[in-house]
């Protein structure tokens, strides 16, 4: 690595925030770096051109031992919300549809069972998804309903033993392979909203009537497959609902666990492009001599700086605020919000500064900055994240 790129990188950390981790957070923030910068970006741009996955990473992935983050047991690391936010940054700052996997595998799918789900059915699933034996998603979203999941139309009806379900859901990461899924849908006898568990046989089939379609046409997150699933009178056991989940209420729960995981891959994306840019303008010369020397180049990289440190210093106080179980949802909504916006911005003044260099992958940064449109959709948009935070503010609620 160069004298320029260890400047840049210790740039990126303008506020020195990264002083204050503990040894264990240290340790994980360089083992998943160092994953991240020698297995992940030599093959990334490929598989993003590409439009697959890179399942040779799995198995690898795995032997990092962060999977599950926080959920302590079952296999799981158990490891601080600061901890866990450094694994997202991290993987972020390489590439973000590996980053989405983790997000969909370890913390909405896993995160969802340790909340929702008995001592029986984690021990069921957890510990397989901890070592990545099976593959999980978190299958939510429906065609007609994004912002407004809480609308779901989903239906499931108990049939004795089993109960059968009926819908329609889209846009569900890894939901094309996945070996576990947890899907939410609509009771018909009472109308609430209940989780239940998809999951693949022994020879690798779907239960009848679950009908799931690679989602094409991307220009962002390409490197990771969002489904579109259909569903026709499929029957799951009894054994496989959730019984955590009484309503949509218990399914905020687990988002609001989440949310924060998207905050933290806006940081590692800005970062990416910071740093990026940051060595550009040091290597690039114009009218003999560094971009970097150009006034308006100095001010486009001191801003860029004073983003991201923002949204460090709201990710770092998030995650204080998170592990002494004082995080509210409209916190977390502000600082979801802020960081896409600004991660956003960030990206897009990277590419902007490299010129037509930047719309080349071999860069990277318009690999970061079309996934960050992505960031800033999913997890809930900066529109609906603004309207919990200005509920909060003067108790009206504007969606209702």
């Amino acid at each position: 690595m160069t004298a320029t790129t260890e400047q840049t990188r210790a740039t990126a950390d303008y506020f020195r925030l990264d002083d204050d981790l503990t040894a264990e957070e240290i340790a994980i923030r360089d083992k998943v770096r160092e994953f991240a910068e020698q297995q992940v970006l030599p093959i990334i741009n490929d598989y993003w051109e590409k439009a697959e996955f890179p399942t040779e990473l799995l198995g690898p992935l795995a032997d990092l031992g962060i999977i599950g983050t926080t959920i302590q047991g079952y296999g799981c690391p158990g490891m601080s919300r600061k901890a866990a936010g450094m694994v997202a940054r991290e993987m972020a700052r390489a590439d973000g549809s590996l980053n989405t996997f983790l997000g969909v595998h370890s913390n909405l799918c896993m995160g969802a069972l340790n909340i929702l789900g008995s001592e029986e059915q984690r021990q069921r699933w957890l510990p397989a998804l901890a070592r990545i034996e099976k593959t999980g998603a978190f299958a939510l979203t429906e065609p007609d309903h994004g912002s407004d999941s809480v609308a779901l139309e989903t239906q499931a009806r108990r049939d004795g033993d089993h109960w059968v379900i009926s819908g329609h859901k889209r846009w569900i990461g890894n939901g094309h392979a996945a070996d576990v899924t947890v899907l939410f849908a609509r009771n018909t006898e009472d109308g609430n909203v209940n989780a239940f568990v998809v999951e693949k046989d022994a020879k690798g089939r779907y239960p009848g009537g679950y009908s799931p379609t690679v989602i094409t046409g991307k220009v962002g997150k390409r490197a990771i497959l969002q489904a579109d699933i259909t569903i026709d009178e499929m029957r799951l056991p009894a054994a496989n609902r959730l019984d955590g989940c009484q309503d949509f209420r218990d399914v905020s729960r687990v988002l609001q666990a989440t949310r924060g995981g998207a905050a933290w891959e806006a940081v590692g994306h800005g970062m990416a492009a910071f740093e990026i840019a940051s060595d550009y303008a040091r290597t690039r010369h114009q009218f003999g001599k560094p971009i970097g020397s150009f006034q308006l180049v100095q001010s486009r990289l001191a801003n860029m700086l004073s983003e991201l440190t923002v949204m460090q210093l709201l990710c770092t106080r998030m995650a204080e605020l998170a592990d002494r179980g004082q995080l509210t949802n409209a916190q977390a909504s502000m600082v979801k919000m802020a960081t896409a916006q600004k991660g956003k911005w960030i990206c897009n003044e990277a590419r902007e500064l490299l010129g037509g260099n930047g719309l080349l992958l071999e860069n990277h940064v318009i690999r970061h900055m079309t996934d960050m449109e992505v960031v800033s959709t999913y997890e809930g948009t900066d529109s609906m994240q603004a309207l919990i935070v200005g509920r909060d503010i003067t108790g009206i609620s504007a969606f209702k």
